[in-house]
């Protein structure tokens, strides 16, 4: 019986350890994800190796419009300078899954940190938000870096101000006006 880990050529595997693809396997199973699924999906998980080799890893979500993904790549940057840290954004992670939040799930469950950069645009990470609020393992290592506007109605939603309120109580929500208040925040980022 083929399980879908045992299929990753042997280079490959012994990059990944095996509590990750034991995780990832459990996800998939969970899922009831096609052989054909499982086989697109592991090989990913391979990319994954910098997260495994490094003490502490910052999955970056948030908008890919033109100008808010130049900010989310200079979150990612930023982190990156680290030591012993690696940084990386969900298309950073080839392959076009049919669905991403089995994706996000695979890839949140195996990084240190969560780090959402919130913006007003529609494409947001709206689904992420409330998967970040929603799971306790996910909440536990998030931080939202939340944009702030001047003169303007509240540009966000009720919802979303809830979710933001619940990272401000638990001290792990990070306000920005401009790029350079967004590097301070960065920084102040475990």
């Amino acid at each position: 019986m083929n399980d879908g880990v045992s299929s990753l050529p042997q280079d490959e595997e012994s990059f990944v350890p095996e509590e990750v693809l034991t995780s990832a396997k459990g996800t998939v199973d969970e899922a009831e994800l096609s052989l054909a699924d499982n086989e697109e999906i592991l090989p990913a998980l391979s990319e994954l190796t910098p997260v495994c080799e490094n003490d502490r890893s910052y999955f970056v979500l948030g908008n890919y419009d033109r100008e808010p993904i130049r900010r989310l790549n200079l979150v990612t940057n930023r982190l990156n300078r680290r030591t012993d840290a690696y940084a990386f954004r969900m298309v950073d992670i080839r392959g076009e899954w049919d669905n991403s939040i089995q994706k996000f799930c695979l890839i949140a469950d195996i990084v240190t940190y969560l780090v959402g950069v919130a913006e007003k645009e529609p494409s947001d990470f709206l689904v992420e938000q409330g998967l970040l609020v929603g799971t306790v393992d996910y909440f536990s290592k998030s931080h939202v870096l939340k944009r702030e506007y001047e003169d303007e109605d509240p540009p966000f939603g009720w919802m979303q101000d809830g979710v933001f309120e619940r990272f401000d109580d638990e001290d792990r929500l990070y306000r920005w006006r401009t790029e350079a208040d967004l590097v301070e925040a960065t920084d102040e980022l475990r």
